[in-house]
């Protein structure tokens, strides 16, 4: 049997590493918004033989807005990311892309306006914090007839605690590739981060489902160290199979599927890594922790 909770201090340290290099990455370097948060154009087309380069140019002199993204996908689809324009502007640009290109078709045109972005962008933080909240006082109804040694609400306060920090090690990641790689982030990224929630609490939930049992039926036999690694130990294997599936399906689409949900799936794999450590090597040592000091500020 490993002796997780026994090195418990050495996977706190590592986790707060890991929290405060990205909360300081979200800081410095903030995240590069998208169209979805500030306004603007997403524009998608096809066309023979295109020069990214000689596009880019084209349309960022037409609009004169250096502000021009253009990439290719997979499946040799061609997304423009710039600045709002009137659909004047847009006619002309479609003109001389055909003019230019063969085999021009465009495939999709959506504007957005900065009011929307802004809006769209707040209620991503409302919903965020709702789920964080919501999950966090779910966990504390659960676990109400699990009070001793540790008090239920203490289920939900560290639930919350992991499932912040299986969320900030992937914001900070595409807040460095911001910086460095001009990553925009957009709505997919918030509903990675939704999905990593998801994951994460579920993997948490089955490692607390586990010691709310042991406690029930063996508090007696232990000291709620050793039923705590017990518990983990129990539900290592599951955990790391079950996530471990899902990392090579996320892998298998990282290399495989289209490019522009490269980044989305980025998220994913960061957000799903940290939620399999967090629920085997945070959550459960918190409990611990907790306890530990709960019992020495009762002896003061």
């Amino acid at each position: 049997m490993l002796n997780i909770i026994g090195h418990r201090r050495k996977f706190m340290v590592l986790s707060i590493i890991l929290v405060v290099a990205a909360a300081a990455a979200v800081g410095v370097f903030r995240f590069r918004e998208g169209i979805d948060f500030k306004g603007g154009v997403s524009w998608t087309f096809r066309a023979d033989n295109p020069d990214m380069a000689a596009v880019r140019s084209m349309i960022a002199d037409t609009i004169d807005n250096q502000d021009v993204r253009v990439t290719q996908d997979g499946s040799g689809a061609i997304i423009v990311r710039m600045p709002p324009i009137d659909e004047t502007r847009h006619a002309e640009l479609r003109t001389m892309l055909s003019t230019a290109y063969a085999g021009f078709d465009e495939l999709s045109y959506q504007s957005i306006g900065p009011t929307v972005g802004a809006a769209v962008r707040r209620r991503a933080i409302i919903a965020l914090i709702l789920v964080l909240v919501g999950i966090s006082l779910y966990i504390a109804f659960a676990f109400r007839k699990v009070f001793r040694p540790v008090s239920s609400w203490k289920y939900g306060w560290i639930t919350l605690i992991t499932l912040v920090h299986d969320v900030i090690i992937p914001a900070g990641v595409l807040a460095i590739l911001g910086r460095y790689q001009a990553i925009e982030i957009d709505t997919n990224f918030l509903v990675a981060l939704l999905v990593v929630m998801g994951f994460s609490v579920h993997d948490t939930i089955v490692v607390f489902d586990r010691i709310r049992e042991n406690l029930l039926k063996e508090r007696s036999k232990y000291s709620f160290e050793e039923l705590v690694n017990r518990s983990v130990n129990q539900t290592l294997g599951r955990s790391i199979n079950t996530s471990l599936t899902l990392i090579l399906v996320l892998l298998a689409l990282y290399f495989a599927g289209p490019a522009s949900l490269h980044y989305f799936i980025l998220t994913l794999l960061v957000g799903v890594t940290t939620g399999i450590y967090s629920s085997i090597f945070v959550a459960s040592p918190l409990l611990i922790i907790w306890q530990n000091w709960s019992e020495k500020g009762k002896r003061k």
